[in-house]
């Protein structure tokens, strides 16, 4: 008679613990993959600094701009490594495989660009002898969490020369950094009665610019003047140039180890560029796929993904079309077609970890784990699945078979108890073209905060995992 605990280990199953399943010399890679995860991080605060440092890495390892193939007119051949620059704000990768591009890619899509807070076209005011930004959130945020705390500025001003004047105030040491007021508790009896959503209203994000007022008992606004010639002085633009800025206003503060094991990583923006990280390091380490591999890091997917650079739009149908054009003479739109049909994606984005300190809100049986590897999700969506792309048998199988025979730790998950909210990622998108689809990305927490929490091992793992799915 077989013997129950063998029975048992035959018939049931439980997730691994990541740190207790790495083979010889993986522990040593996880840290040294953690510390150039966390320069990404400091380096890359906005979707626009993600794609230099992403087209800097890549430039290194041989792509090449596909403008280049298309003046030239250029075939394109297997192990060509080309990318795809949409306007600053998103990026492709292509390694051309050893088929035809119409017999389908393997992609890795997320996204880089994060939950923060933009200003308004009109922004600089004073106000009780200080200046002020007003501003606008981006993404789904607790209004909360950002007050307090230092900030900084990134983004990108034209002026009426049309010259591009890069902004990036609080990142160095010896920068100055921006604040949002909070009221004090002795004063607060009014906002404790409050919903927490509305103790902080989004008209009151307001960003503290400056105090010192213009030398000149004549002038009105003494601060505001003062604030505009420091401006001028150091990048040359006039109050008028921020009504066409790109301004995004983010946590100032750098990426940093937690746990006396340093086994943890809390920064802003692992939403979603732990799993972008993963894909573009995955990507630029591949050679020859069977099916070119792709790697795609998307903006907008924040407030929807709509946008000329966001995943709703046809950019990269687009770009697909033009490397089968110069990879066949016969092009027609029917090989695009045939493309995303037969086309296979991980859409890579972060999950919710199971978090103690909140068991009301998750099914503790169906979350995703701290440190227990890369979480596959087969359906994302809220309250009955809605808005969801739901992964067929057939393929969760096969990525499946791929993690377990290339030695990926791995675990399913989904996104908290079915009433209680949801959210969705790209995957729905690229399935509406017909791919096959499903989400797979980190386990975190607190996730959309101004810093948010993930283990060095399931980021590792996920680099794993997009490796092992792209180099087929």
């Amino acid at each position: 008679m077989e013997n129950y605990k063998e029975l048992e280990k035959k018939l049931s199953h439980s997730f691994k613990n990541a740190w207790e399943e790495l083979k010889e010399g993986e522990m040593e890679e996880v840290f040294v993959y953690g510390e150039l995860y966390k320069k990404f991080l400091d380096t890359g605060k906005t979707e626009r600094e993600c794609v230099d440092d992403i087209i800097l890495r890549a430039e290194k390892k041989g792509f090449v701009n596909i403008n280049e193939l298309l003046n030239g007119n250029k075939k394109i051949k297997t192990g060509m490594k080309i990318y795809a620059n949409n306007k600053g704000k998103s990026i492709i990768l292509f390694v051309i495989g050893k088929e035809s591009i119409d017999k389908g890619m393997n992609i890795v899509g997320g996204h880089i660009d994060s939950p923060r807070i933009d200003l308004k076209p009109f922004p600089l005011y004073e106000d009780s002898e200080m200046t002020f930004l007003k501003t606008h959130y981006y993404g789904g945020i607790k209004k909360y969490q950002w007050v307090s705390m230092p900030l900084s500025m990134h983004g990108v001003l034209i002026n009426k020369n049309g010259e591009k004047i890069n902004i990036s105030i609080g990142e160095d040491i010896n920068d100055p950094v921006f604040f949002i007021t909070d009221l004090l508790p002795h004063l607060a009896k009014d906002q404790n009665q409050k919903k927490l959503n509305e103790g902080i209203t989004g008209e009151g994000l307001n960003i503290l610019f400056g105090n010192i007022p213009f030398g000149d008992k004549d002038i009105k606004e003494k601060v505001k003047l003062n604030t505009l010639k420091l401006l001028n002085e150091k990048y040359g633009i006039v109050e008028e140039d921020f009504t066409t800025a790109e301004i995004e206003i983010v946590p100032a503060e750098k990426a940093r180890d937690v746990g006396i094991d340093r086994s943890m990583i809390s920064a802003y923006g692992h939403d979603d560029r732990v799993c972008s990280f993963a894909g573009s390091k995955a990507i630029l380490e591949i050679e020859t796929p069977t099916k070119t591999a792709v790697g795609m890091f998307m903006d907008k997917e924040e407030v929807g993904s709509m946008g000329n650079t966001g995943s709703e739009s046809k950019y990269f149908e687009n770009i697909v079309a033009e490397l089968i054009a110069l990879q066949d003479s016969n092009y027609s739109d029917l090989l695009v077609r045939r493309s995303f049909m037969n086309t296979k994606v991980l859409s890579a984005d972060v999950c919710a970890g199971f978090d103690p300190n909140f068991p009301e809100a998750y099914d503790k049986r169906n979350s995703g784990m701290i440190s227990h590897g890369v979480q596959l999700v087969k359906y994302t969506g809220s309250r009955g699945k809605g808005g969801c792309n739901d992964a067929n048998a057939e393929y969760a199988s096969e990525v499946r078979n791929i993690f377990t025979k290339n030695g990926v730790v791995w675990q399913t998950g989904e996104l908290g108890k079915v009433d209680q909210g949801g959210g969705g990622t790209i995957a729905y998108i690229l399935a509406n073209a017909g791919a096959e689809v499903i989400d797979c990305g980190v386990p975190m927490l607190s996730m959309h905060a101004p810093y948010e929490l993930v283990s060095k091992v399931d980021a590792y793992m996920t680099y794993k995992a997009y490796k092992a799915f792209i180099n087929r």
